[in-house]
């Protein structure tokens, strides 16, 4: 064999590896890449939840008289019709970041309507932990983003406690003095 063509046979087998190389770099830049684009839609995700978890909130909270009631459907949250001036407690309904749609599973209360809102995306999550206290109810691995749910409970009312409703109980009405 001629010196010229062990050169050339060293070359072809210097651009294969050097091919195989960038190829590799390229792939783990496009995953990385993938990676950061999934991790800005999570943010955007919970933006959009918690919007949605404010808006049944002021809802429910806004309802007039005492029984309260969530949104029939999430419309509802942008123009409420319970009130004879425009009342709006979201300014549109957001597209879900995972999927794209406009489309959200809806959490049902159990009073009827809407106390919560999840995406539809199967995708499995990157966040499992590190959340705001807001959201701490996701913390832990997630099999998919349909278990991010953002629900609005309202607070319970402090209850009294027993032994100041028993003290309130005992007390007798003071007699007027003559």
């Amino acid at each position: 064999m001629s010196a010229g063509r062990r050169q050339q046979g060293f070359t072809l087998a210097g651009a294969l590896i050097l091919i195989a190389v960038a190829g590799a770099g390229m792939a783990a830049y496009g995953e990385m890449a993938s990676h950061a684009a999934q991790r800005e839609k999570e943010q955007e995700l919970l933006f959009v939840g918690n919007q949605f978890r404010q808006a049944i909130g002021a809802f429910y909270d806004g309802t007039p008289g005492a029984a309260k009631q969530y949104p029939r459907k999430l419309e509802d949250l942008l123009q409420d019709q319970r009130y004879p001036a425009l009342r709006r407690h979201l300014r549109r309904i957001y597209a879900d970041p995972m999927t794209g749609k406009r489309e959200w599973g809806l959490v049902n209360a159990p009073q009827g309507g809407i106390m919560g809102v999840y995406s539809l995306s199967q995708a499995q999550p990157i966040k499992s932990g590190g959340f705001l206290l807001r959201d701490r109810q996701l913390e832990g691995p997630r099999e998919r983003y349909a278990n991010w749910q953002f629900t609005y409970t309202p607070a319970a009312a402090p209850a009294a406690s027993p032994a100041a409703a028993a003290s309130t109980e005992n007390q007798k009405p003071a007699s007027p003095k003559r």
